[in-house]
């Protein structure tokens, strides 16, 4: 497992929150619910996303945004619309009310009105999936990233948007599962794009794992976490000596391997607690690679702040 590829663990759509939604103008959808990451695409029409205490953002057909949460943020048909805000949040999209197959049309009250699922002329087609994101673990992802990540579209719109399109288009069996694993593939591919484009700040963590020698290295630590890891054990596994991968991993990741591994064994652990209720600290230890429970609670208090106890209560 890569550094990347572990943060996004766990990180499924489900129900894509407000699935596919038709909407005739005036119309304004605010999202409340207060999801850690929001991803919305357009498939027809157009319309704003105006994020709180952020400036608005246009979405045409083809376009793509990722919202970071938890702050509530609006899609309207244009600054200034009259309708009435409707509000989504996380049963917008249950099965009992359709789920990716449920739309709505909004009339020029404001007001929601059932529809059959053919598109109106000028209506707006978004489809928008919620991530809930939880845990220590993806909390580096989100720490990340900026309150709205557009995704570029300098080539066209990602190649599966039209394999969305068609889903949409649809009414089969499986569809609500497509459609969360089609978003999911959108947000891999936005996420990816936003940290490799040029002259982008993304974590050190991200850039790292291109390294011919730290990216190695950082795939050994986050697949086996729990392995009594030394600096010299890691740079024979990785091919390299003690020194270039001490010297190469603080350049490129900003800390020693082993101070790294610390961190990221107490992340784990935080979730393990936080998750695994009938888990004693003991077997947490064990699982992040501590044999002695009060080793591993002094090292979780100096890095987290707090006892695994006491964290374990607060969460």
């Amino acid at each position: 497992m890569d550094a990347f590829g572990d943060l996004l663990r766990g990180v499924r759509a489900q129900g894509s929150l407000f699935g596919s939604s038709t909407l005739t103008p005036p119309w304004a959808l605010r999202f409340v619910d207060g999801a850690p990451l929001t991803l919305c695409t357009v498939l027809s029409g157009a319309g704003w996303i105006v994020p709180e205490g952020r400036p608005p953002e246009q979405l045409r057909a083809g376009e793509t945004v990722i919202v970071r949460g938890p702050a509530p943020f609006t899609f309207v048909d244009e600054i200034g619309t009259s309708a009435e805000p409707v509000a989504c949040g996380e049963h917008c999209a249950t099965p009992e009310q359709g789920g990716t197959r449920h739309r709505r049309g909004w009339n020029d009250r404001g007001g929601a009105e059932a529809g059959d699922g053919a598109e109106a002329d000028g209506a707006t087609t978004l489809i928008v999936g919620a991530y809930p994101v939880r845990g220590e673990i993806s909390r580096r992802l989100l720490d990340a990233l900026p309150v709205v990540l557009r995704a570029c579209t300098d080539d066209g719109p990602d190649p599966i948007w039209d394999h969305l399109v068609a889903e949409v288009a649809a009414d089969t069996p499986g569809q609500q599962v497509v459609l969360d694993r089609l978003l999911d593939w959108m947000l891999v591919c936005v996420l990816r794009e936003f940290f490799d484009r040029p002259g982008g700040e993304p974590p050190a963590w991200y850039t790292a794992q291109r390294d011919p020698v730290v990216g190695d290295a950082l795939r050994l630590l986050h697949t086996e976490p729990a392995a009594p890891w030394t600096v010299s054990t890691l740079a024979d596994r990785a091919g390299v000596s003690r020194s270039t991968l001490a010297k190469r991993f603080a350049e490129l990741v900003g800390e020693p391997p082993l101070t790294y591994l610390a961190r990221w064994r107490m992340t784990l652990a935080a979730d393990l607690l936080a998750e695994q209720e009938a888990a004693t600290v003991a077997e947490v230890a064990r699982t992040v690679g501590y044999t002695d429970a009060f080793a591993f609670s002094a090292a979780f208090k100096r890095i987290r702040g707090v006892s695994p106890s006491g964290f374990r209560r607060g969460a």
